[in-house]
């Protein structure tokens, strides 16, 4: 990490830390709520293996009142704005929030005029109803209908995005976003409702890392499309993908200043991406943009995508029907007391005890590593503490994808592969960001009341792929399926 600039991770006994800010921003984020959680997590010795306890904490230690789970986001967030550092290429590093809120707000400032802004207007006619790719197929109308009810029978999302999807298609006005600028930041994520967005006549302010080959791909990818694609340039002769793009985490003052001067009421999407650590690094820079924009303008909107592989709490229906879906394996029932005896009880384990409501689905994968999870949980905090403000927020847990980041992981590659043998679905890129942007369009147009607590916000709409319903914990029997995709794959 060596000559790092931009947003950083602090040193801790001479060298940047991951383990050490991890550790310390999930013991903070507990302790107004949790002082023995908070010093558990404190005392973890082995954060990289032993990360998760302290992970599902946060969200036990959330249930009790809305109040607890606010405390938690907002102590975590202040947390990690005190602990990472803004280390500019010239100059002091200094503490995120003071820099944010002193000099780098100055340097915002004056970095309006550095960054220059250009309008791809589409060629195409926008589509005029509500349509989504599903295996070689465009679902529209009734087929689009029946999709939504047998994904609903199966489990594999919650009733509640069937009711927000089919109030999409019933109003396709809806899908342009007449009036307003989306800020999709990420905008070459796999995830990402950009060429949705677009598809439907929206006009979509697209930032992501300058570089010509990514802005090459996008522009080609959506030429076509209906919509306003509003890109951040450098001045210059080039061609446009040879100027376009924002360096969040390394030039978050102008990407800020940027921002804010976009026009019309402005959603801030944060679909970012980064491995490892970097992870952390770039959402946190985002979540630093996003403050900086909200201070200026007041109708700010946030739209997020969360991770299925996390931890959440879910409503007692989905606990109901995971215990049912266990008392009827009966394929499996013959499997199912051997493997638990070999393994010592680790294998085919129940997914929730009969009764508890709201349940505990733990979905982690662990492979994926503590900075993951802090970077999705940092998004988590941000849209929990902004709807407590007053903002509209859309939250969507996202379904398992075979995204491009899936695929290079082996081990969650093939865990994907066999996991339709656990009655868990794994959608196609194309389905799955078609899906949570028809859900955006609903969240920001239809503004469903807010609920009585921040995790049914969160269960609202999810499409976990099954996760949440099915008979078994998820990490019980995602090893199983690893094995069984492994050997279908070979």
């Amino acid at each position: 990490m060596a000559g790092e600039h931009g947003v950083v991770f602090p040193e801790v006994d001479g060298r940047r830390s991951t383990s050490a800010t991890g550790r310390a921003v999930v013991a903070d984020a507990l302790r107004p709520v949790d002082p023995v959680g908070a010093d558990a997590a404190a005392r973890e010795t082995s954060w990289r293996s032993g990360y998760g306890p302290h992970f599902r904490r946060l969200v036990e230690a959330g249930l009790p009142s809305y109040g607890a789970a606010r405390s938690i986001a907002e102590a975590g967030l202040a947390s990690v704005h005190a602990r990472m550092r803004w280390a500019p290429q010239d100059g002091e590093e200094q503490v995120l929030g003071a820099a944010m809120a002193g000099p780098l707000a100055e340097m915002s400032a004056g970095s309006a005029e550095r960054v220059g802004t250009e309008t791809v207007a589409g060629t195409g006619r926008p589509d005029t109803a509500l349509t989504v790719p599903y295996r070689g197929r465009r679902l529209a109308g009734d087929d689009l209908r029946r999709q939504l009810d047998t994904w609903v029978a199966a489990g594999v999302v919650e009733p509640s995005l069937r009711e927000a999807v089919t109030a999409v298609l019933e109003n396709p006005d809806w899908l342009r976003l007449d009036g307003r600028t989306v800020v999709v930041l990420g905008a070459a994520a796999e995830m990402g409702p950009l060429r949705a967005l677009l598809r439907w006549g929206a006009t979509v302010a697209a930032v992501d890392l300058p570089r010509p080959d990514l802005w090459t791909r996008l522009l080609d990818d959506t030429r076509d499309l209906a919509g306003r694609l509003v890109v951040p340039v450098r001045p210059g002769p080039e061609d446009l993908p040879q100027r376009a793009g924002l360096d969040v985490l390394h030039d978050l003052p102008a990407a800020s200043a940027w921002t804010s001067a976009l026009p019309g009421p402005l959603v801030l999407g944060n679909y970012v991406y980064a491995d490892g650590s970097t992870n952390v690094r770039v959402s946190v820079a985002v979540d630093a943009l996003t403050e900086a924009v909200r201070r200026q303008r007041s109708e700010v909107a946030l739209a997020f995508l969360a991770t299925p592989t996390d931890v959440f709490a879910v409503p007692g229906a989905a606990v109901d029907a995971a215990v049912e879906a266990y008392a009827q394996r009966r394929t499996s029932k013959l499997l199912r007391v051997p493997l638990r005896t070999v393994s010592g009880g680790r294998l085919l384990r129940r997914n929730y005890l009969p009764g508890v409501d709201p349940g505990i689905n733990d979905s982690v994968v662990t492979q994926q590593g503590p900075n993951y999870l802090l970077a999705k949980r940092v998004q988590r905090w941000r849209a929990t503490a902004a709807r407590a403000e007053g903002a509209a927020v859309s939250f969507k847990v996202a379904p398992p994808t075979r995204t491009r980041s899936v695929v290079r992981n082996r081990a969650l590659a093939a865990a994907y592969s066999g996991a339709h043998r656990f009655g868990v679905e794994v959608f196609e890129p194309g389905t799955a960001n078609t899906l949570m942007a028809a859900l955006l369009v609903h969240d920001l147009v239809a503004r469903p009341p807010a609920q009585d607590h921040p995790w049914q916000d969160e269960a609202f709409a999810a499409a976990h792929g099954g996760l949440w319903r099915c008979a078994y914990d998820p990490r019980s029997a995602l090893g199983l399926a690893a094995l069984l995709g492994a050997a279908s794959a070979r």
